[in-house]
Protein backbone atom coordinates (compact mmCIF):
# COMPACT_ATOMS: atom_id res chain seq x y z
CA UNK A 1 0.00 0.00 0.00
CA UNK A 2 1.07 3.60 -0.82
CA UNK A 3 1.10 6.70 0.93
CA UNK A 4 -1.58 7.65 -1.81
CA UNK A 5 -3.69 4.85 -1.09
CA UNK A 6 -7.15 4.83 1.07
CA UNK A 7 -6.22 2.18 4.73
CA UNK A 8 -9.49 1.13 5.46
CA UNK A 9 -9.81 -1.90 8.54
CA UNK A 10 -11.86 -4.67 6.67
CA UNK A 11 -15.56 -5.36 7.95
CA UNK A 12 -14.72 -8.98 8.54
CA UNK A 13 -11.62 -7.32 10.98
CA UNK A 14 -13.99 -5.39 12.96
CA UNK A 15 -16.98 -8.10 12.53
CA UNK A 16 -14.34 -10.94 14.49
CA UNK A 17 -13.29 -8.41 16.92
CA UNK A 18 -16.71 -7.42 18.16
CA UNK A 19 -17.67 -11.34 18.63
CA UNK A 20 -14.31 -11.79 20.32
CA UNK A 21 -14.72 -9.26 22.96
CA UNK A 22 -18.24 -10.00 23.44
CA UNK A 23 -17.57 -13.80 24.62
CA UNK A 24 -15.14 -12.30 26.95
CA UNK A 25 -17.76 -10.17 28.09
CA UNK A 26 -20.26 -12.64 28.60
CA UNK A 27 -17.82 -14.86 30.78
CA UNK A 28 -17.01 -11.60 33.03
CA UNK A 29 -19.98 -10.65 33.34
CA UNK A 30 -19.94 -7.09 31.69
CA UNK A 31 -23.17 -6.17 30.05
CA UNK A 32 -21.34 -3.47 28.51
CA UNK A 33 -18.52 -1.72 27.12
CA UNK A 34 -18.09 1.96 26.74
CA UNK A 35 -14.61 2.09 24.54
CA UNK A 36 -12.90 6.02 24.97
CA UNK A 37 -9.19 5.30 24.47
CA UNK A 38 -8.39 6.34 20.86
CA UNK A 39 -6.76 3.13 20.21
CA UNK A 40 -9.25 0.94 21.18
CA UNK A 41 -11.49 3.23 19.35
CA UNK A 42 -10.02 2.36 15.99
CA UNK A 43 -9.59 -1.57 17.03
CA UNK A 44 -12.82 -2.09 17.43
CA UNK A 45 -14.44 0.24 14.96
CA UNK A 46 -12.16 0.96 12.52
CA UNK A 47 -11.91 4.81 12.66
CA UNK A 48 -9.96 6.66 15.50
CA UNK A 49 -12.55 9.83 15.04
CA UNK A 50 -13.25 11.83 18.48
CA UNK A 51 -15.86 9.66 19.46
CA UNK A 52 -16.99 6.75 21.67
CA UNK A 53 -17.99 3.10 20.73
CA UNK A 54 -20.85 1.15 23.06
CA UNK A 55 -20.24 -2.34 22.91
CA UNK A 56 -22.90 -4.36 24.56
CA UNK A 57 -22.96 -8.29 25.51
CA UNK A 58 -25.45 -9.19 22.85
CA UNK A 59 -26.03 -7.08 20.00
CA UNK A 60 -24.55 -4.60 17.65
CA UNK A 61 -22.23 -2.19 18.95
CA UNK A 62 -23.09 1.70 18.46
CA UNK A 63 -20.41 4.08 17.87
CA UNK A 64 -21.04 7.63 18.38
CA UNK A 65 -19.34 10.33 16.79
CA UNK A 66 -18.52 14.45 17.87
CA UNK A 67 -16.25 15.09 15.44
CA UNK A 68 -15.34 14.42 12.23
CA UNK A 69 -18.86 12.45 11.10
CA UNK A 70 -18.30 11.81 7.97
CA UNK A 71 -14.82 10.53 7.87
CA UNK A 72 -16.11 8.13 10.57
CA UNK A 73 -18.46 6.63 8.29
CA UNK A 74 -16.15 6.35 5.66
CA UNK A 75 -13.89 4.50 7.88
CA UNK A 76 -15.91 2.27 10.09
CA UNK A 77 -17.81 -0.90 9.33
CA UNK A 78 -20.46 -0.51 12.36
CA UNK A 79 -23.50 -0.05 11.38
CA UNK A 80 -25.14 2.00 13.61
CA UNK A 81 -23.48 5.28 13.61
CA UNK A 82 -24.58 8.68 15.38
CA UNK A 83 -23.56 12.00 15.31
CA UNK A 84 -23.70 13.75 18.57
CA UNK A 85 -23.20 17.24 20.08
CA UNK A 86 -21.83 15.75 23.10
CA UNK A 87 -21.03 12.62 25.29
CA UNK A 88 -24.02 13.77 27.14
CA UNK A 89 -25.74 12.17 24.31
CA UNK A 90 -24.63 8.73 25.09
CA UNK A 91 -26.99 7.89 27.71
CA UNK A 92 -30.03 8.43 25.63
CA UNK A 93 -28.55 6.93 22.49
CA UNK A 94 -27.99 3.53 24.62
CA UNK A 95 -31.32 3.95 26.31
CA UNK A 96 -32.92 3.81 23.10
CA UNK A 97 -31.16 0.96 21.52
CA UNK A 98 -31.62 -1.49 24.40
CA UNK A 99 -34.17 -0.78 26.61
CA UNK A 100 -32.23 0.36 29.94
CA UNK A 101 -28.11 1.62 30.46
CA UNK A 102 -26.12 -1.50 31.64
CA UNK A 103 -26.13 -2.77 35.25
CA UNK A 104 -22.55 -3.75 34.69
CA UNK A 105 -20.72 -1.24 32.80
CA UNK A 106 -16.66 -1.78 31.36
CA UNK A 107 -14.48 1.06 31.59
CA UNK A 108 -10.57 1.26 30.54
CA UNK A 109 -9.70 1.83 34.02
CA UNK A 110 -5.90 1.44 32.75
CA UNK A 111 -5.70 4.73 31.25
CA UNK A 112 -9.49 6.65 32.41
CA UNK A 113 -8.22 9.53 34.28
CA UNK A 114 -10.00 9.57 37.92
CA UNK A 115 -11.86 13.05 37.23
CA UNK A 116 -13.10 11.28 33.48
CA UNK A 117 -14.28 8.13 35.85
CA UNK A 118 -16.20 10.03 37.83
CA UNK A 119 -17.85 11.86 35.25
CA UNK A 120 -18.79 8.62 33.44
CA UNK A 121 -20.10 7.24 36.72
CA UNK A 122 -22.65 10.10 36.92
CA UNK A 123 -23.29 10.16 33.47
CA UNK A 124 -23.94 6.07 33.10
CA UNK A 125 -25.20 5.51 36.34
CA UNK A 126 -24.18 1.41 36.95
CA UNK A 127 -24.79 -0.86 39.87
CA UNK A 128 -21.29 -1.84 39.40
CA UNK A 129 -18.47 -0.30 37.33
CA UNK A 130 -15.56 -3.13 36.21
CA UNK A 131 -12.13 -2.57 34.47
CA UNK A 132 -12.72 -3.97 30.75
CA UNK A 133 -8.66 -3.50 30.07
CA UNK A 134 -7.72 -6.61 30.87
CA UNK A 135 -10.21 -8.23 28.40
CA UNK A 136 -9.56 -5.64 25.52
CA UNK A 137 -5.75 -6.35 25.62
CA UNK A 138 -6.16 -9.74 26.20
CA UNK A 139 -8.29 -9.87 22.67
CA UNK A 140 -5.78 -7.13 20.99
CA UNK A 141 -2.51 -9.75 21.80
CA UNK A 142 -3.51 -12.16 19.31
CA UNK A 143 -3.12 -10.79 16.08
CA UNK A 144 -4.75 -11.96 12.97
CA UNK A 145 -3.41 -12.64 9.64
CA UNK A 146 -4.54 -9.30 8.48
CA UNK A 147 -2.83 -7.72 11.32
CA UNK A 148 0.59 -9.44 10.48
CA UNK A 149 0.34 -8.32 6.98
CA UNK A 150 0.05 -4.52 8.35
CA UNK A 151 2.86 -5.08 10.84
CA UNK A 152 4.93 -6.82 7.44
CA UNK A 153 4.03 -3.80 6.07
CA UNK A 154 5.50 -1.03 8.91
CA UNK A 155 8.62 -3.81 8.73
CA UNK A 156 9.47 -2.69 4.98
CA UNK A 157 9.12 0.63 5.78
CA UNK A 158 11.87 0.39 9.08
CA UNK A 159 14.36 -2.02 6.70
CA UNK A 160 14.91 0.65 4.25
CA UNK A 161 14.93 3.15 6.90
CA UNK A 162 18.29 1.19 8.10
CA UNK A 163 19.36 1.13 5.17
CA UNK A 164 19.64 5.12 4.77
CA UNK A 165 21.00 5.23 7.95
CA UNK A 166 23.63 2.98 6.95
CA UNK A 167 24.21 5.40 4.29
CA UNK A 168 24.36 8.98 5.25
CA UNK A 169 25.83 8.08 8.82
CA UNK A 170 29.12 10.35 9.21
CA UNK A 171 31.72 11.46 11.36
CA UNK A 172 31.17 15.15 12.93
CA UNK A 173 26.75 15.20 12.70
CA UNK A 174 25.34 14.74 15.99
CA UNK A 175 22.98 12.48 17.51
CA UNK A 176 20.24 14.26 17.15
CA UNK A 177 20.81 15.40 13.23
CA UNK A 178 21.19 12.19 12.52
CA UNK A 179 18.06 11.00 14.22
CA UNK A 180 16.46 14.06 12.01
CA UNK A 181 17.92 12.61 9.18
CA UNK A 182 16.22 9.14 8.98
CA UNK A 183 13.24 10.27 10.77
CA UNK A 184 12.82 12.78 7.58
CA UNK A 185 13.23 10.18 5.17
CA UNK A 186 11.01 7.46 7.48
CA UNK A 187 8.33 10.44 7.15
CA UNK A 188 8.69 10.00 3.31
CA UNK A 189 7.68 6.77 3.46
CA UNK A 190 4.88 6.60 5.98
CA UNK A 191 6.20 6.56 9.16
CA UNK A 192 3.33 8.68 11.40
CA UNK A 193 6.00 10.14 13.82
CA UNK A 194 3.61 9.37 16.87
CA UNK A 195 4.24 5.91 18.38
CA UNK A 196 1.22 4.89 20.87
CA UNK A 197 2.20 4.27 24.31
CA UNK A 198 -0.17 3.22 27.20
CA UNK A 199 1.31 4.86 29.73
CA UNK A 200 0.00 8.21 31.32
CA UNK A 201 3.57 9.26 32.14
CA UNK A 202 4.76 8.91 28.27
CA UNK A 203 2.06 10.77 26.38
CA UNK A 204 3.54 8.93 23.30
CA UNK A 205 6.89 8.06 22.51
CA UNK A 206 9.65 9.17 21.10
CA UNK A 207 10.52 7.59 17.38
CA UNK A 208 13.75 7.45 17.78
CA UNK A 209 16.92 6.36 20.56
CA UNK A 210 20.86 7.35 19.16
CA UNK A 211 23.53 6.59 21.52
CA UNK A 212 26.82 6.47 20.39
CA UNK A 213 29.90 5.16 22.75
CA UNK A 214 29.75 6.67 26.61
CA UNK A 215 25.98 7.97 25.71
CA UNK A 216 25.50 4.33 25.51
CA UNK A 217 26.95 3.29 28.98
CA UNK A 218 24.58 5.22 31.03
CA UNK A 219 22.46 3.62 33.96
CA UNK A 220 19.02 3.37 32.86
CA UNK A 221 19.06 3.82 28.96
CA UNK A 222 17.29 0.44 28.69
CA UNK A 223 14.42 2.52 29.67
CA UNK A 224 15.16 4.31 26.94
CA UNK A 225 14.52 7.66 29.40
CA UNK A 226 17.80 9.00 29.46
CA UNK A 227 19.68 10.74 26.36
CA UNK A 228 22.82 11.50 26.35
CA UNK A 229 25.37 14.37 26.50
CA UNK A 230 24.74 17.44 25.73
CA UNK A 231 21.02 16.93 25.77
CA UNK A 232 19.14 20.65 25.40
CA UNK A 233 16.26 18.70 26.59
CA UNK A 234 14.31 19.16 30.01
CA UNK A 235 13.11 16.02 29.33
CA UNK A 236 15.99 13.97 28.71
CA UNK A 237 15.02 11.22 25.80
CA UNK A 238 15.90 10.45 22.57
CA UNK A 239 19.88 11.48 20.72
CA UNK A 240 21.84 14.32 22.48
CA UNK A 241 24.00 16.52 20.76
CA UNK A 242 27.17 14.17 21.10
CA UNK A 243 28.86 13.90 17.82
CA UNK A 244 29.02 10.94 16.01
CA UNK A 245 32.90 9.97 15.79
CA UNK A 246 34.44 7.05 13.59
CA UNK A 247 35.70 3.75 15.90
CA UNK A 248 33.26 4.18 18.56
CA UNK A 249 30.22 1.71 19.06
CA UNK A 250 26.62 3.24 18.01
CA UNK A 251 23.34 1.99 19.41
CA UNK A 252 20.62 3.09 17.35
CA UNK A 253 16.84 2.22 18.43
CA UNK A 254 13.87 2.95 15.79
CA UNK A 255 10.10 2.54 16.91
CA UNK A 256 7.91 3.04 13.94
CA UNK A 257 4.21 3.67 12.76
CA UNK A 258 2.48 2.75 9.90
CA UNK A 259 -0.97 2.45 9.76
CA UNK A 260 -1.10 2.23 12.96
CA UNK A 261 1.18 -0.04 13.36
CA UNK A 262 4.33 -0.34 15.15
CA UNK A 263 8.10 -1.86 15.24
CA UNK A 264 10.30 -1.76 17.42
CA UNK A 265 14.06 -2.86 16.23
CA UNK A 266 17.89 -2.15 17.41
CA UNK A 267 20.86 -2.26 15.20
CA UNK A 268 24.60 -1.52 15.80
CA UNK A 269 26.37 0.91 14.05
CA UNK A 270 30.23 2.20 13.44
CA UNK A 271 31.82 4.24 11.40
CA UNK A 272 34.95 2.31 9.95
CA UNK A 273 35.47 0.40 12.33
CA UNK A 274 34.41 -1.15 15.80
CA UNK A 275 36.32 -2.12 18.62
CA UNK A 276 37.38 -5.91 19.14
CA UNK A 277 35.58 -5.71 22.84
CA UNK A 278 32.83 -3.94 21.62
CA UNK A 279 32.32 -6.27 18.23
CA UNK A 280 32.39 -9.13 20.73
CA UNK A 281 29.59 -8.14 22.89
CA UNK A 282 27.22 -7.10 19.92
CA UNK A 283 27.81 -10.75 18.75
CA UNK A 284 27.12 -12.09 21.64
CA UNK A 285 23.77 -10.22 22.24
CA UNK A 286 23.11 -11.87 18.13
CA UNK A 287 23.51 -15.09 19.72
CA UNK A 288 21.34 -14.69 22.73
CA UNK A 289 18.41 -13.37 20.47
CA UNK A 290 18.31 -15.90 18.38
CA UNK A 291 18.67 -18.49 21.07
CA UNK A 292 15.77 -16.69 22.58
CA UNK A 293 13.57 -17.03 19.27
CA UNK A 294 14.47 -20.32 18.43
CA UNK A 295 12.74 -21.05 22.18
CA UNK A 296 10.05 -18.67 21.67
CA UNK A 297 7.35 -21.74 20.50
CA UNK A 298 3.66 -21.89 21.93
CA UNK A 299 3.37 -23.21 25.38
CA UNK A 300 6.66 -21.23 26.61
CA UNK A 301 6.13 -18.93 29.21
CA UNK A 302 7.63 -15.45 28.60
CA UNK A 303 9.53 -15.81 32.28
CA UNK A 304 11.18 -19.00 30.75
CA UNK A 305 12.56 -16.94 27.92
CA UNK A 306 13.77 -14.33 30.16
CA UNK A 307 15.56 -17.08 32.05
CA UNK A 308 17.30 -18.52 28.96
CA UNK A 309 18.47 -15.19 28.04
CA UNK A 310 20.26 -14.59 31.07
CA UNK A 311 21.64 -17.89 31.87
CA UNK A 312 23.71 -17.53 28.12
CA UNK A 313 24.76 -14.36 28.85
CA UNK A 314 26.49 -15.76 32.23
CA UNK A 315 27.69 -18.41 30.36
CA UNK A 316 29.38 -16.02 28.11
CA UNK A 317 30.76 -13.80 30.57
CA UNK A 318 28.17 -10.68 30.47
CA UNK A 319 26.18 -11.53 34.01
CA UNK A 320 27.44 -8.21 35.20
CA UNK A 321 26.81 -5.98 32.03
CA UNK A 322 23.91 -8.23 30.85
CA UNK A 323 20.81 -5.43 30.88
CA UNK A 324 22.33 -2.64 32.41
CA UNK A 325 25.36 -2.04 35.02
CA UNK A 326 25.35 -3.75 38.09
CA UNK A 327 22.76 -2.03 40.27
CA UNK A 328 21.17 -0.71 37.28
CA UNK A 329 19.99 -3.72 35.63
CA UNK A 330 16.28 -4.20 34.03
CA UNK A 331 14.09 -7.48 34.27
CA UNK A 332 12.94 -7.63 30.99
CA UNK A 333 13.74 -8.42 27.32
CA UNK A 334 10.94 -7.80 25.46
CA UNK A 335 7.90 -7.09 25.37
CA UNK A 336 4.35 -7.47 22.73
CA UNK A 337 3.54 -4.80 20.23
CA UNK A 338 1.21 -3.96 17.63
CA UNK A 339 -1.13 -0.91 17.56
CA UNK A 340 0.30 -0.10 20.55
CA UNK A 341 4.28 0.36 21.25
CA UNK A 342 4.39 -1.78 24.14
CA UNK A 343 1.48 -4.12 24.85
CA UNK A 344 1.16 -7.34 26.98
CA UNK A 345 2.97 -9.33 27.63
CA UNK A 346 6.17 -8.49 28.75
CA UNK A 347 9.38 -11.01 28.05
CA UNK A 348 10.43 -10.62 32.23
CA UNK A 349 11.84 -12.12 35.18
CA UNK A 350 9.42 -14.97 37.03
CA UNK A 351 6.30 -14.19 34.71
CA UNK A 352 3.88 -17.09 33.62
CA UNK A 353 2.33 -15.96 30.61
CA UNK A 354 2.27 -18.29 28.06
CA UNK A 355 3.00 -17.57 24.50
CA UNK A 356 0.29 -18.33 21.69
CA UNK A 357 -0.10 -18.57 17.88
CA UNK A 358 -0.68 -14.69 17.03
CA UNK A 359 1.08 -12.87 19.40
CA UNK A 360 3.61 -10.01 18.64
CA UNK A 361 6.95 -9.32 20.33
CA UNK A 362 9.59 -7.25 20.50
CA UNK A 363 13.02 -8.88 21.85
CA UNK A 364 15.25 -6.64 23.08
CA UNK A 365 18.13 -8.02 25.07
CA UNK A 366 21.07 -5.91 25.60
CA UNK A 367 24.64 -5.50 27.40
CA UNK A 368 25.80 -2.61 29.16
CA UNK A 369 29.17 -1.41 30.34
CA UNK A 370 29.19 1.65 32.14
CA UNK A 371 30.34 4.87 31.00
CA UNK A 372 31.68 2.94 27.91
CA UNK A 373 29.09 1.66 25.71
CA UNK A 374 26.07 -0.32 24.87
CA UNK A 375 25.49 -3.78 22.70
CA UNK A 376 21.86 -4.15 21.57
CA UNK A 377 20.07 -5.70 19.31
CA UNK A 378 15.92 -5.52 18.83
CA UNK A 379 13.78 -7.51 16.40
CA UNK A 380 9.75 -8.18 16.50
CA UNK A 381 8.67 -11.29 15.84
CA UNK A 382 5.65 -13.12 15.47
CA UNK A 383 4.59 -16.85 17.42
CA UNK A 384 3.17 -19.47 15.30
CA UNK A 385 1.88 -22.81 15.59
CA UNK A 386 4.74 -24.62 15.04
CA UNK A 387 7.32 -21.80 16.65
CA UNK A 388 8.20 -18.52 15.99
CA UNK A 389 9.28 -16.20 13.17
CA UNK A 390 10.82 -12.65 12.53
CA UNK A 391 8.85 -10.19 11.24
CA UNK A 392 11.50 -7.83 11.09
CA UNK A 393 13.13 -7.49 8.14
CA UNK A 394 16.38 -5.44 8.99
CA UNK A 395 19.45 -7.90 8.77
CA UNK A 396 20.69 -9.14 12.04
CA UNK A 397 24.57 -7.67 11.77
CA UNK A 398 26.36 -5.19 13.03
CA UNK A 399 26.37 -2.15 10.55
CA UNK A 400 29.32 -0.66 9.65
CA UNK A 401 29.50 2.62 7.83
Amino acid sequence: MTQTETFRVPDSEVENRIKTIQKEMALSEIEGILIIQRVDLFYFSGTAQNGFLYIPQKGEPLLMIKRYFPRAKRESSIHHIFEIPSVRAVPELIQDAFGHLPAVLGLELDVLPVRDFEFYKVLLPAKRILDASPLILKVRTIKSSWEIEQMENTAEMSRRTFEYMRSVMRPGISEMEFAGMYETFARKLGHGGMLRDRNFQSGGAYPWHVLSGKNGGMPGVLDASTSGEGTSSAFPSGAGSKLLSPGEPIMVDLGSVLNGYHMDETRMFAIGSMPKSAEKACRAVIEIHDAVLEMANPGVTTGELFQHSVNLAKKMGYADQYLGPQGYQVRFIGHGIGLELIEPHIIAKDRADVLEPGMTFALEPKIVFQDAYAAGLESVFHVTKNGSRLISKVPIEIFIC
